[in-house]
């Protein structure tokens, strides 16, 4: 049995309701921080291991698999977090981070999904998206920045994206990490009231949060129209950041052990090599 068959209590399937969700929950965990902390720990020398073995299988040309990580939250909900202490904690360079901010005007002239093309991991990297192609349609969708019709559009464009890298080899794994109103609140100002955090506060984020159910309804939406059997979404309650970052460890595990990458066998004798090197 996998180890990691917890995490499947936070995929988003059939009916799934995100107002039902409450963002204190840890489902599928029986533990406490405690253990969540030995667990997330004892969890990053497998992720280690694995990450590697997926690189040195790339680098010889035997693989064509990767793995796509896609956060989504609100703001302050922890996707820094997990980006430096679960994906942080391999080999940078298996890792392909992509943070997507307002587009370019370059950007604006091609379709939404032409720039996330062009950062979509090679094979044998674990690529990150911090935001993603998914705020075309939430902040598209809150905000105005299109119409209803073009919105439609690009659900059914996300679709046939995603297919087409699941096909190629590529396990995406899409997370939403959702916190309540009211612990964003204090992460906030806990960022006001320390000046070492000074430069993570954005005054726009207060802006956001007065739009806190409209971005929810968006969230359903987007749940409800593109969480698929090649890209499903996982929704993880985020309040407790420890539960959070274990469970995208989990994640990312299941997807690398599905994946079995093997050391590569050496293209060379190896006990002449050491004869050779003992003589040099």
């Amino acid at each position: 049995m996998n180890a990691h068959t917890w995490t499947q209590r936070l995929r988003v399937d059939e009916g799934f309701r995100l107002a039902d969700l409450d963002p204190d929950t840890k489902p599928g965990y029986v533990g406490g921080k405690s253990h969540g902390v030995r667990d997330l720990a004892a969890g990053l020398d497998a992720l280690n291991d694995l990450q590697e073995r997926l690189f040195a299988e790339s680098r010889v040309g035997v693989t064509k698999d990767a793995v796509l990580l896609v956060l989504q939250a609100m703001d302050s909900a922890g996707k820094g977090g997990i980006v430096r202490h679960v994906v942080g904690g391999v080999d940078p360079q298996g890792v392909a981070l992509a943070a997507f901010k307002a587009p370019t005007p370059e950007e604006l002239a091609h379709d939404f999904l032409w720039r996330v093309e062009k950062r979509l991991p090679e094979p044998g990297f674990i690529g990150v998206f911090d935001r993603s192609h998914y705020e075309d349609v939430l902040i598209g969708r809150v905000r105005g920045l299109a119409d209803a019709a073009e919105i439609e559009r690009r659900y059914d464009a996300i679709n046939e994206f995603e297919a087409r890298v699941a096909a190629s080899g590529t396990r995406i794994i899409k997370v939403m990490l959702h916190i309540s109103p009211e612990e964003q609140k204090a992460r906030l100002m806990e960022r006001l009231d320390r000046p070492d955090k000074h430069w993570k506060y954005n005054p726009g984020d207060v802006d956001e949060r007065l739009l806190w159910s409209q971005y929810m309804e968006a969230y359903q939406r987007v749940f409800d129209r593109t969480s698929t059997e090649a890209a499903p979404w996982h929704v993880i309650p985020a309040n407790a950041k420890w539960y959070a970052r274990l469970a995208v460890q989990e994640l990312l595990l299941a997807a690398l052990e599905d994946i079995d990458p093997q050391w590569p066998v050496a293209d060379f004798d190896v006990e002449a090599e050491k004869e050779r090197l003992a003589a040099s």
